[in-house]
């Protein structure tokens, strides 16, 4: 526990400014946390087959591009949107090396769609936080609120009276006590902020609403992360960050709310 809170204090002194500042400091600061993401991806993956260098270097080629795409996006109230011809380029070439091989021991289709599905949504899910923090950071600061208090209090809620087990096959820990709480209290907190801080007239209904959504969202995408775990048989994606394990074990359930917040975001 002791390790675990002086890395989360780290993170903190690291991630706070960086946050705040915007801008060239903050890109800069997530193409890395991608790179990490990504790195940790690819070597979950490694560990019951092994990638071919020139296709890991492909990999990290296009999660440039996915951020850079996130960078160079104009967000304001309008849709998030791709090349096309990024996206016909990432599908063809990690499908034309299946050909190539000619072997499937060392790369098939199921390693392909596995890598592009992996980068774009990693790629875009992690652009997004570039693209919603320049919207504002009252609007960046409402939707990391999410998450992190209903991880708090999910926590403290399913220790305190957690009985019910959730989904005990992909995380043994986590209760619907916890569910509740954490639900809860997200809603709560993060409303009362938005009220606050983004926007005094929104519609008190409309935003408990989309703050519900995407609680639960964030919590969906926690187990999503842990299901891919349990699949290759780890309990982390990486031991980068002391009792926290690696960096998407930190933002899984950050990536779903900002993909989800995509649905409202012309109506919030």
């Amino acid at each position: 526990m002791k390790t675990r809170i002086l890395s989360a204090i780290v993170l903190i002194v690291i991630l706070v400014p960086l946050i705040i500042k915007g801008g060239a400091f903050f890109n800069v600061g997530l193409y890395i946390v991608a790179m990490l993401g990504l790195k940790e991806f690819l070597d979950i993956k490694a560990s019951k087959k092994t990638i071919p260098s020139f296709i890991r270097l492909i990999a990290y080629i296009f999660m440039t591009l996915l951020v850079l795409n996130g960078i160079n996006t104009e967000m304001s109230l309008s849709a998030y949107t791709l090349d096309y011809h990024l996206l016909t380029a990432l599908v063809i070439l990690f499908l034309l090396p299946t050909v190539l091989y000619h072997d499937i021991k060392k790369y098939s289709a199921n390693d392909a769609f596995y890598l592009i599905g992996g980068l774009l949504f990693l790629g875009i899910s992690l652009s997004l936080f570039i693209t919603i923090r320049k919207m504002g950071l009252d609007v960046f600061v409402y939707l990391i609120m999410i998450p992190i208090i209903t991880d708090i209090f999910a926590y403290v809620t399913g220790l305190l009276i957690g009985k019910h087990k959730l989904i005990p096959e992909i995380s043994p820990k986590k209760t619907w006590e916890g569910l509740i709480g954490g639900t809860v209290l997200a809603v709560f907190a993060a409303s009362m902020f938005y009220v606050t801080c983004v926007d005094p007239e929104v519609s008190k209904k409309l935003l408990v609403i989309v703050t519900l959504f995407l609680s639960l969202m964030g919590q969906f995408g926690d187990l999503v992360f842990s299901a891919i775990k349990r699949y290759f048989g780890k309990k982390d994606f990486s031991n980068l960050i002391p009792g926290h394990g690696g960096v998407l074990d930190r933002l899984d359930s950050m990536i779903f709310v900002m993909l989800s917040f995509m649905f409202f975001i012309t109506i919030l």
